[in-house]
């Protein structure tokens, strides 16, 4: 029996319409059970997204992955439980799993940059100048260059303690990267509304790098609150500068993330 555990760490993953349509849109067919307060996560003394935890037939836990990959481990270890249970025709063959859009692991070996929060609660390496004004709108200026790891925000924006939104059009974040994959945990501030937004690298489009969620001139809309792939990089890695301007008010920001 499969499980899935809900537990948000994001503000809008509480939401339970976004939960539904992020299952669906993933084909995920396997029930899920909604831990918006947290007790199976301190139950299991848990601290990563995602965790995979594999019982026995009694209940036993009997491996963990934190993080992604470790998908064959993973394996490995079902179909040895299934057969410890008597099960005597299962398989011996591995799964091929997807290694395209979100499915691929991680570049690790050339993974340079953290994953970086943008609401002040979590915020590290902020680079406007004056540093944020918590909860109260402001007009930011990103400094150029940046160095490794920095990011800033320009225009009209509002830093909340769980994101920074944008309160005018033509808002801008920038960030100076070293990974394949970059990512950001976004979406439109009000249900229902849509975002259009532009990407650049190195200040120009992304070309052949665009991730699923843009096209290769970098052109892309919020219209659901979730994580966006915004590049994936198919040449040589190096450091490089990310900026994505939003053409809308309305957009709300979370989180970076890396692969």
């Amino acid at each position: 029996m499969v499980l899935g555990v809900h537990t948000p760490e994001f503000p809008f993953e509480r939401d339970v319409d976004n939960v539904r349509e992020a299952a669906q849109d993933m084909r995920v067919e396997y029930p899920i059970a909604l831990d918006s307060d947290y007790r199976v996560w301190r139950a299991f003394s848990n601290n990563y997204w995602p965790a995979v935890y594999i019982a026995d037939a009694q209940g036993r836990i009997r491996h963990h992955q934190f993080g992604e990959g470790g998908y064959a481990e993973c394996e490995r270890v079902i179909q040895q439980l299934l057969g410890e249970s008597g099960r005597g025709d299962v398989a011996e063959d591995l799964v091929s799993v997807a290694d395209d859009g979100f499915e691929a692991q991680a570049d690790w070996a050339n993974l340079e940059s953290p994953e970086t929060y943008l609401g002040y609660e979590q915020a590290q390496n902020f680079a406007s100048p004056g540093g944020a004004d918590r909860d109260e709108p402001r007009t930011y200026v990103a400094p150029d260059p940046l160095r490794l790891n920095r990011w800033a925000l320009s225009g009209d924006w509002t830093v909340e303690r769980e994101a920074s939104v944008l309160n005018r059009a033509d808002g801008r974040i920038a960030f100076r990267f070293h990974a394949r994959d970059v990512n950001l945990v976004m979406g439109p501030r009000e249900r229902g509304a849509s975002v259009p937004f532009r990407v650049l690298v190195d200040g120009e489009p992304p070309g052949e790098a665009h991730g699923v969620d843009i096209d290769e001139r970098g052109h892309g809309t919020l219209s659901q609150q979730r994580l966006y792939q915004l590049i994936r990089e198919r040449g040589s890695i190096t450091d490089r500068s990310f900026e994505i301007t939003f053409l809308a008010p309305g957009a709300e920001t979370h989180c970076f993330t890396f692969g």
